[in-house]
C-alpha cells in the first residue's frame, strides 16, 4: 500500500498485534503530509527525546542538498500524533538500499509516547524496507528505541550544562584548556565575530581542514541550505589572527541546546590555540543567549584527537546506542573507521583541495554520515 494513503488499525502487524488494536483502536500510521507538518514539529518540541535532527528543517535541509527521499512516518490517535520516526531512503554505492534516521545527524530514530506506538512505527519501518528493498534500516538514537536489535558500539556524545554567567565559563574548562583558551586571547590577540554572509570563507576553512583528516566534506550548498531554512537556529562565527580567519564555526540551536556542528581550522590554527579560543567564546555567548546546554556533538571511539579534544574541554562521553535492522546479517559501517576506506583517507589529504571538494561532495550522497 502507498504511504500516502493511511494503514488500516486492522492490518496484522504481529502476533501482539490485537492486544495493540485494542489499545489504540483508532490509531493509524501515515506519512506526514502538508497539512499536518505543524503537529509533527511540535510533538518534537514536546517530547523530551526531541531533537533539532528529528524536525522538518533538518528533512528540508536533507532533501534539498543531497536528494534523498525523506519518509515521515507519525502515529496518530484520537486526533493527535502519538510517535514519529523520520526516515531518508538512501541509495549508497557503498551500502547498497538503506533507510536512515537521520542522515548527516547525531540524533534520530523513534520518538514515541507509549511501547505502543514505538511498536507501530518500527513495524511500518520494516514494511518500508521490504517494500523499498532496503537491506539496512539505520537508527541514530542516543538510546535504543528498538528492544530486539543490537546496540552499536561505535560513538559518544559530549553534552553538559553551561554556567549561569558568562564570565564563569573560563573557570569551568579544565587547568590547560582554560590556559590555551586565555592566551589565544591575551598572547595572540584573537578575536571572533560573528557574521552569516561570508559562507564561502567559512566553508573553504571547513573543507581544508576536512582534507586534513583524510576525511570528506560536506558540499556549500550544505551550508547555504543551513542558513536559509534555519535562519533563527544557527550561529556562524570566525576568529581572526591579525585580520586572518584562522577557525570557523557554524552552530546550531535547538530548544535550550547548543551545538557545534561544522568547524574549520587553518594550518596555523593549532599554533595560536584557535579551537579552544573559538569554543570558549562560543560558550560564552551561549550563556549570555540564555541556553543551557553545550552539546559537543559525537566523536567515533577511536577519532582520538576528537575524543580526546572534548575530554580535555572537561566533558565526559556519554555512549550513543545506534542500531541497525539487517535482515541479512550483514552490518553496514559507512564510518571513516572502517578498514575499507584506509586507502582512500590515506591519499585524500594529499590531493589539491578543488579536487576533494569536488569528490567530496559526491561521495557524502552514498554516505550519509
Amino acid at each position: 500500500m502507498n504511504l500516502v494513503g493511511l494503514l488500516s488499525c486492522e492490518k496484522t502487524l504481529d502476533e501482539n498485534e490485537p492486544m495493540m488494536q485494542t489499545m489504540h483502536t483508532e490509531s493509524r500510521i501515515e506519512a506526514i503530509g502538508p497539512d499536518r507538518e505543524e503537529s509533527w514539529d511540535e510533538f518534537v518540541e514536546a517530547h523530551p527525546d526531541g531533537t533539532l535532527f528529528h524536525t522538518l528543517a533538518w528533512r528540508n535541509i536533507v532533501s534539498s542538498v543531497f536528494r534523498h527521499k525523506p519518509y515521515y512516518l507519525a502515529v496518530h490517535s484520537s486526533g493527535r500524533i502519538t510517535g514519529v520516526l523520520p526516515l531518508f531512503f538512501v541509495k549508497s554505492i557503498f551500502g547498497g538500499r538503506m533507510l536512515v534516521s537521520v542522515p548527516y545527524a547525531v540524533s534520530g530514530g523513534i520518538l514515541a509516547e507509549d511501547e505502543v506506538s514505538s511498536r507501530r512505527l518500527w513495524q511500518e519501518a520494516m514494511r518500508l524496507a521490504r517494500e523499498l528493498r532496503c537491506s539496512v534500516i539505520d537508527l541514530r538514537s542516543a538510546s535504543a528505541g528498538v528492544p530486539e536489535l543490537p546496540v552499536i558500539h561505535r560513538y559518544v556524545g559530549f553534552a553538559r550544562p553551561l554556567p549561569k554567567h558568562p564570565h564563569e565559563v573560563l573557570d569551568s574548562l579544565p587547568r590547560k584548556a582554560r590556559a590555551a583558551a586565555r592566551n589565544a586571547r591575551e598572547k595572540y590577540g584573537l578575536t571572533v565575530c560573528h557574521r552569516n554572509t561570508n559562507l564561502r570563507t567559512i566553508w573553504n576553512l571547513y573543507s581544508r581542514n576536512m582534507r586534513r583528516l583524510g576525511s570528506l566534506a560536506y558540499p556549500f550548498s550544505l551550508f547555504c541550505a543551513i542558513r536559509s531554512h534555519m535562519q533563527n537556529s544557527h550561529w556562524v562565527s570566525v576568529v581572526h589572527r591579525e585580520g586572518r580567519p584562522v577557525a570557523s564555526l557554524v552552530t546550531l540551536l535547538y530548544r535550550d541546546r547548543v551545538m557545534p556542528y561544522l568547524a574549520g581550522f587553518s594550518d596555523e590554527a593549532r599554533d595560536c590555540s584557535a579551537a579552544n579560543f573559538l569554543y570558549l567564546t562560543l560558550m560564552e555567548r551561549s550563556v549570555t543567549e540564555g541556553y543551557r546546554i553545550f552539546d559537543f556533538g559525537r566523536s567515533r571511539i577511536d577519532n582520538h584527537g576528537s575524543f580526546d579534544f572534548k575530554r580535555f574541554q572537561g566533558f565526559e562521553p556519554t555512549p550513543l546506542e545506534y542500531q541497525q535492522w539487517n535482515p541479512g546479517g550483514n552490518a553496514v559501517n559507512l564510518s571513516p573507521s572502517n578498514p575499507a576506506f584506509s586507502f582512500g583517507r590515506g591519499i585524500w589529504s594529499h590531493l589539491p583541495l578543488s579536487v576533494t571538494q569536488l569528490l567530496g561532495g559526491f561521495l557524502v550522497q552514498h554516505i550519509p554520515g
